[in-house]
């Protein structure tokens, strides 16, 4: 049972760090945290309000917002962290969230949200505990070559082991690759639109957060009752079933039979190889150990047991885990075009090795891939490396020479797919929608219009793919009005459940109505309905869209790749006027949300 001398009131206290002056301060924001609920919502209005809006990427006022919610420590599943900052990807709104143990390490530390601004003067890292925060040198870990010492290290270094969280950055980050991610956990990661390279402009190699305390609750009795109600429905679903048994690499077999699985940079929708990469495969040839986010009974992180021959010991072997997921399937394996799963696995590893997100990786290296092949680039501009579909070992080096960076075409293949490009050429076959590359979804409409409407470009947005295969089953898709006012409803939920960073997973389980009596039960004095709660959350949808919209992003002026029109969906080829009508009705309706409601600072130091 969370019992504490921790007053209940506590959560809302935010962590600031100056790194640039190597001080930090504690503020009481609880007047944010009660009209935001926390995570999202929070992190949003603490970006703007530490100079985001104006920031440019790389430079030292870029601030970082990492944000948790005040159903963490208490339920199932809310164990997600927010991260937001201005994206080097593509310039705007960056947003990334990672499960593990973070959140958890934040809320146990004493903290609703850390603010990061300035820059490091050399190689540093942070260690966060209740009392604030101690710098570290980081000097002899920063240029390390794989990102697994850098977590050893680090490891090896601080206590607090079953009770803290390690975020670090690999190479990719260092040297401002901007899809570079930031890896907590080891297999959990703030993935995509760049947090990485933010890390590395900072000189921020990594951070460890150790929570010792615990949360309370007014009425044990009462939350008992409510926590086994979500547990049961938790661990008794059918869709979490799911996940703890194939976790996301279900969807590989799913997507291949209706055409939408990405192959060959969109060339085709499906795989010849889907049955070897396939989430039941894996299973059955790699499955060595499943994972669990902290406060999560549902074990979705796969881990694939790759075992290495040494090359000069015939009877040994090193064995590796690695995870695996849906997302990096598609990008380093049907998006390549490699059938390989142990090559595939290989790719992941490389990934890693460097600190690099999957999808951005795999979709930029399909794009190389084509580009060789129309003769825009040629092989003395990919330093000898001949990439080829399938060829994996020529894309694991390709991998490395991204973060290396030897010539002008890596050098821009570091900046992404749509920047690579904007140089070389191929744009029609540059996979990215509002400058982050895409997931892989070629469903139809609904899953494009949630990557350009989405307000952080993925499929987490609005899950547009959800209503392309539901809508199969009807043999109709909503007009292009109806599309997007369903989009937006679900995107304006979802950051509900992004502010109390529960994971979208759950979001079966975690109705208005659950969500409802776990707040009150979290805090007596938080007064919520289902009403307040959409205003929540079409409020935190106000200020991300705003935010992008001052940043320079334009709905009506989405670029569309030709290569989306060019190969058939579920839906047969995708129709240019349903796309069009439907992104005016997006800018439309989305201009016309309500400007997000101010708030008095009555932070206090």
């Amino acid at each position: 049972m969370p019992r504490s001398d921790m007053p209940a009131d506590r959560f809302g206290r935010v962590l600031h760090v100056d790194l640039a002056k190597r001080r930090f301060e504690i503020r009481d924001r609880r007047d944010l945290f009660r009209e935001s609920l926390g995570g999202a919502g929070a992190a949003i209005r603490l970006l703007e309000e530490n100079g985001g809006l104006s920031a440019e990427p790389q430079d030292p006022g870029n601030p970082i917002v990492f944000a948790v919610g005040p159903l963490v420590g208490l339920y199932p599943m809310a164990s997600k962290t927010v991260a937001m900052f201005v994206s080097p990807h593509n310039g705007r709104l960056g947003e990334s969230h990672a499960g593990g143990r973070s959140a958890v390490s934040i809320r146990m530390a004493g903290y609703a949200a850390v603010v990061l601004t300035g820059a490091s003067s050399t190689p540093v890292y942070l260690v966060i505990h209740d009392h604030g925060v101690e710098f570290r040198d980081a000097s002899a870990l920063w240029g390390l070559e794989n990102s697994y010492t850098v977590g050893r290290v680090m490891r090896e270094r601080e206590p607090g082991s079953g009770a803290r969280s390690i975020l670090r950055i690999g190479r990719a980050g260092e040297v401002g690759v901007t899809y570079a991610c930031v890896i907590t956990e080891t297999y959990r990661h703030f993935g995509r639109l760049g947090l990485g390279a933010v890390f590395g402009g900072k000189k921020l190699k990594g951070i460890v957060i150790v929570g010792r305390g615990r949360v309370p609750v007014a009425d044990p009795k009462r939350y008992r009752a409510h926590y086994d109600l979500v547990f049961q429905a938790a661990t008794r679903s059918k869709a979490m079933r799911k996940y703890h048994d194939l976790g996301t690499p279900i969807n590989v077999l799913p997507l291949h039979e209706l055409s939408a699985l990405p192959t060959r940079n969109l060339r085709e929708g499906s795989f010849e190889g889907a049955e070897a990469i396939s989430g039941e495969a894996m299973a059955k040839r790699f499955l060595g150990r499943r994972l669990a986010c902290a406060h999560c009974p549902v074990a979705c992180v796969h881990l694939a047991a790759l075992r290495t021959r040494h090359p000069h010991e015939p009877y040994f072997f090193s064995t590796a885990m690695l995870g695996y997921d849906y997302e990096p399937m598609y990008a380093l394996g049907s998006m390549l075009g490699v059938a390989d799963p142990e090559a595939m696995l290989r790719l992941m590893d490389e990934v890693e090795i460097q600190g690099l997100d999957a999808m951005s990786t795999g979709v930029v290296l399909a794009w190389g891939t084509e580009a060789v092949e129309n003769g825009l680039v040629s092989l003395g501009e990919l330093d000898g490396t001949a990439l080829s579909w399938g060829d994996a070992d020529a894309y694991r080096a390709a991998i490395r020479k991204i973060v290396e960076r030897p010539t002008d075409l890596y050098r821009a293949m570091a900046r992404g797919v749509a920047y690579a490009a904007s140089v070389y050429g191929g744009e029609g076959f540059a996979l990215a929608f509002g400058g982050n590359e895409m997931p892989g979804y070629h469903t139809g409409p609904g899953g494009y219009l949630t990557f350009l409407t989405g307000s952080r470009h993925s499929h987490l947005d609005s899950a547009g793919y959800g209503i392309d295969q539901s809508a199969l089953g009807e043999g109709e898709l909503p007009p292009p009005e109806e599309m997007i006012r369903q989009l937006f409803r679900e995107e304006a939920w979802r950051q509900v459940l992004a502010s109390l960073v529960v994971c979208f997973f759950a979001r079966g389980i975690y109705t208005p109505d659950v969500v409802c009596e776990a707040l009150a039960i979290a805090d007596e004095g938080l007064f919520t309905d289902e009403s307040s709660l959409r205003r929540i959350g079409q409020d935190a949808l106000a200020r991300k869209q705003r935010f992008n919209e001052v940043k320079g992003y334009d709905l009506t002026e989405s670029n569309m790749p030709e290569r989306i029109f060019e190969t058939r969906t579920p839906w047969g080829k995708l129709d240019r006027g349903y796309m069009r009508t439907a992104l005016i009705a997006a800018s439309e309706l989305w201009g016309h949300v309500d400007e997000p409601r101010e708030h008095a600072d009555t932070s206090s130091g």
